[in-house]
């Protein structure tokens, strides 16, 4: 089940949401959440992927791309807004539980 972390950009001080964990939405939808999320690369190249892995597994790629890509969407969007200069804005405990899943640093507490 994916984990909302609030993330602020010290710099300009607008405030996104990042997640962790696994995402629901990923595994039913796809590449469609990383193009809502402003993803476009991300999610064309996911639903890209998908429709190869359908065409060439007769539907069973489609479902093992898709689960995997449920377990790492969630890693890769939030690292992608902590590198882009966001920083974890949240309580204590859920700032320590998201450092810990997503495998980033003091340095990306605000």
């Amino acid at each position: 089940m994916a984990t909302a972390i609030r993330l602020q950009n010290p710099a300009t001080g607008i405030t996104k949401i990042g997640y962790y964990g696994f995402s629901w939405t990923s595994l039913f939808f796809g590449g469609i959440p990383a193009l809502l999320r402003g993803d476009v690369g991300i999610g064309l190249g996911m639903i890209a992927v998908g429709m190869i892995a359908a065409f060439v597994g007769v539907g069973l790629g489609w479902f093992i791309v898709g689960i995997i890509w449920a377990f790492i969407y969630n890693k890769i969007h939030t690292t992608r807004l902590v590198e882009a200069g966001y920083k974890l804005a949240d309580t204590p405990e859920r700032m320590r539980e998201a450092q810990a899943a997503l495998g980033i640093g003091d340095q990306a507490v605000l």
